[in-house]
């Protein structure tokens, strides 16, 4: 598959090409370009060009092409879903689950882009402004560059590049090195639909030549979303050119039980809290905060419930728990799980790895003081339980991280939960289910090393663009 630079699918530059494979099967799936820092160069020099004309298009025939697209999305529905599955390795009624999410996504945001108005401040609002009419309007940024992750390509492809193009952005994507497929095949679809020449163009790159679009002058916002590491890299390198940057980064949510929780519930929120994609969701549930109380019925419970859970080939539809993107990040989660038991917790179920594959891991006798228990983002299928006492120890724990994404709290006592929303230092709270809740509609981002600015139809437009203040002075009205 090659990639598309000014609506043209491209050689590299370099000439080279490199394999993808298969997480689950390690086949060959695809060849795809090896990009550099010309290819980048050759895309945002098409987008500047291209700006002048796209930003001056009414908003309605920017969404009739957007809605072209979300019919081109459902005629290769089957075909885009197997191939994430494939790419990705995620089980495939998580994947068609995730292109299903586009006839969501893309109608809402195009509906909230034409409902966007110009603000007017009337005269008289202000002591000496009687005769003034000040209107405050939007407008694009000119070019983003938006970097896309592994786990959730399709869904994030749209929380990046729809809002901005609806507003009169050019757009550069740069999808993940390792599973490109789908973000070149969602990039081709939206050329198909009519995007002219320029506005958007998907550039296979690998991360360190990424940095070239994030030093480029001529890009105004880059949206990114990936670990922390390389949000602070990516600030870093985009602070001499003073970018906006929009960065949803990691997290290490925490997963609150309280002494008069529904335990049954709290069990059956496991599964999509923490077991989707094989964990590897920035805002899974990571840290499972038990009251001693019922710690014990907790873990018997969850050890039960992820024993009942098949692991095994994506493309089977009875299959609840695929592989996570390569080996390397299978061996990672292994090694951090060995170091965890290491440093004195213990074993309850699973553990064992083949290839990418790695057997769901209950983790007891976890102690606050842990790696685990603070710091340590472990992105695969493993549930550290900790215990505590005192609702203002679980709030300590829970607090006790450099992350601030997402939280959740379990307890049948409004009042408290009232109490503790407040109290617990991230951006989203769940109460009564799993921190794994994002729709398309919330703001969604974090505080802390989580990032910076919010996605979603309730916040992105704000991100993607800036305000102009415009003054009719000295008029009668």
């Amino acid at each position: 598959m090659k990639m598309i630079i000014n609506g043209k699918d491209c050689d590299p530059i370099t000439g080279k090409y490199t394999d993808i494979h298969a997480p689950a099967t390690g086949e060959i799936i695809d060849r795809v370009p090896v990009g550099d820092e010309r290819d980048i160069d050759a895309a945002v020099t098409g987008a500047c060009e291209a700006f002048c004309e796209w930003s001056r298009r009414p908003v309605y025939e920017r969404a009739e092409i957007l809605y072209r697209f979300v019919s081109l999305v459902k005629r290769d529905r089957d075909e885009l879903a197997r191939q994430l599955c494939r790419d990705n390795g995620k089980p495939i009624t998580q994947a068609y689950a995730e292109i299903d999410n586009i006839f969501i996504s893309v109608p809402g945001f195009i509906e909230k882009a034409k409902h966007l108005y110009d603000t007017i401040i009337p005269p008289g609002t202000e002591k000496n402004y009687e005769r003034h009419l000040q209107i405050v309007k939007r407008e694009p940024l000119g070019v983003v560059a938006c970097i896309i992750p592994f786990n959730f390509p399709s869904n994030l492809f749209c929380q990046k590049t729809i809002p901005a193009l609806l507003m009169g952005n050019c757009v550069l994507v740069l999808p993940p090195s390792s599973n490109p497929l789908t973000v070149l095949s969602l990039t081709r679809l939206l050329v198909e639909a009519g995007i002219p020449d320029g506005v958007i163009s998907c550039v296979c790159a690998p991360g360190a030549v990424k940095e070239a679009a994030v030093k480029d002058p001529r890009v105004s916002l880059i949206s990114l979303t990936g670990s922390s590491a390389t949000g602070v890299r990516t600030a870093q390198c985009a602070a001499p050119s003073l970018k906006r940057l929009a960065l949803e980064l990691g997290g290490n949510d925490p997963f609150i039980v309280m002494e008069d929780a529904d335990i049954d519930l709290a069990v059956s929120e496991l599964f999509v809290g923490r077991l989707v994609n094989a964990g590897q969701i920035c805002c899974a549930s990571k840290r499972f905060i038990v009251h001693e109380s019922v710690a014990d019925e907790f873990t018997k419970k969850a050890v039960e419930f992820v024993s009942s859970l098949k692991m095994g080939d994506p493309m089977d539809e009875t299959t609840r728990i695929g592989c996570l993107i390569d080996e390397a990040a299978a061996k990672q989660v292994e090694k951090q799980v060995e170091d965890t038991i290491a440093a004195g917790a213990s074993l309850a179920i699973g553990g064992r790895r083949e290839g990418a594959f790695y057997e769901p891991v209950i983790l007891k006798d976890v102690t606050a003081d842990m790696d685990i228990a603070r710091d340590m983002e472990v992105f695969g299928p493993v549930i550290p339980i900790i215990r505590f006492s005192t609702q203002e120890e679980a709030l300590r724990i829970a607090n006790n991280s450099v992350y601030g994404l997402s939280g959740c709290i379990f307890s049948e006592d409004h009042r408290r939960i009232m109490s503790m929303i407040s109290k617990l230092m991230t951006g989203n709270v769940i109460i009564n289910g799993a921190s794994n809740l994002r729709s398309f509609e919330m703001p969604f981002g974090g505080i802390k090393m989580s990032g910076l600015g919010t996605e979603g139809v309730m916040s992105t437009f704000d991100e993607v663009t800036r305000k102009k203040v415009v003054i009719l002075k000295g008029y009668e009205f």
